[in-house]
């Protein structure tokens, strides 16, 4: 007897995800009805799974995947996660050293402490497509760079916010050796593995 075997390879991708997209294709949830998917940006083959989330109001560097094993290896704490956030106000050096050595977070309603991570003032932003978040006249903002090998539910925002300094703007530049370099919202380019 004769099989004819199809061997499907797995697919990778990165996407600059725009501000205000779910990190998903398929909407389960009756509250999250009217929310903007990647699938109303990109016709990927079945299966493709987003690598890790950005929130909603988060954007940049996220990889798609049909391989699970891919999807495992780069959400685990070896692969480090590159942010550059916007924050309100004028972060001085010893709150930056807080969040470098760890801070105190809630998690799924339990107190966590944040593994010490890479945390920086970011002079040059240049990189940092321009997008409006407030007019200026709010008030100063600074720039951090802040790299992680973990990533609870909405970790950089709570981190900021705990020392006083809320987020306004979040946007990953690089996962491991995959960065955003020039990419523009919406836009998809295949990778390898």
């Amino acid at each position: 007897m004769f099989y004819n075997l199809v061997v499907m390879e797995d697919s990778y991708y990165k996407i600059y995800k725009p501000y205000g997209y779910l990190s998903q294709f398929v909407n389960n949830q009756n509250k999250r009805r009217n929310k903007k998917l990647l699938s109303e940006l990109f016709d990927l083959p079945k299966n493709t799974m987003a690598v890790g989330r950005l929130d909603e109001k988060s954007e940049g560097l996220l990889l798609l995947t049909t391989d699970g094993k891919f999807s495992n290896y780069i959400t685990s704490s070896k692969i480090e996660k590159e942010y550059h956030v916007m924050v309100d106000g004028t972060i001085t050096q010893a709150q930056i050293d807080t969040i470098k050595n760890g801070i105190e977070i809630s998690v799924n309603g339990q107190s966590y402490v944040t593994k010490p991570c890479h945390a920086e003032l970011l002079e040059d932003t240049s990189h940092i497509l321009n997008r409006f978040v407030r007019d200026e006249k709010h008030g100063p903002t600074s720039w951090l760079k802040i790299v992680l090998t973990e990533g609870k539910f909405r970790q950089v925002r709570k981190m900021t916010a705990k020392i006083g300094f809320p987020t306004l703007r979040l946007v990953r530049v690089r996962i491991g050796n995959y960065k955003l370099e020039t990419m523009k919202p919406g836009e998809i380019k295949t990778i390898s593995y």
